[in-house]
């Protein structure tokens, strides 16, 4: 490995991360939604099975107890809903609601709108991609949107 040359990758992810997260900030107050509630939504994928809260949990890389906070804060502005887990009903699932899918879709535009990444042409994305599924396969991914 070229330590040199990942910690330039670094950097230049780092980099692009901060710009977008800048860039949305504003956006995501006139929303109502922090860069934590906004990232639940993103995790939420409208055409899926609803995932479990702990399914959500390790797509967000957090935990259970932060999880619920910011479910709560979701379910408190009407966005999400905790349902049984249709694979175990011991276990509580969230589902985006019609507002909720609304929300999510202006989160997900306003973010692409921000993001550095914005300015690539089509065949440079699909370059970037090649490269990340290499270091984070589509199927490892929070959201594949």
């Amino acid at each position: 490995m070229d330590e040199q040359g990942a910690v330039a990758a670094i950097r230049a992810i780092h980099e692009v991360f901060m710009r977008t997260e800048a860039g949305v900030t504003g956006p995501l107050a006139e929303l109502g939604l922090t860069p934590a509630t906004a990232q639940a939504l993103w995790a939420l994928e409208p055409d899926e099975e609803p995932p479990s809260m702990k399914t959500v949990a390790s797509r967000l890389h957090c935990n259970a107890p932060n999880l619920s906070f910011v479910a709560d804060q979701l379910a408190a502005r009407g966005l999400v809903e905790r349902v049984p887990d249709p694979r175990d009903r011991r276990s509580r699932a969230l589902v985006l609601t019609e507002k909720g899918r609304q929300v999510r879709a202006q989160v997900m535009r306003t973010t692409v709108e921000s993001s550095p990444l914005s300015a690539l042409d089509p065949d440079d994305v699909a370059t970037l991609l090649s490269v990340l599924d290499k270091i984070v396969p589509a199927s490892g991914r929070v959201q594949d949107s």
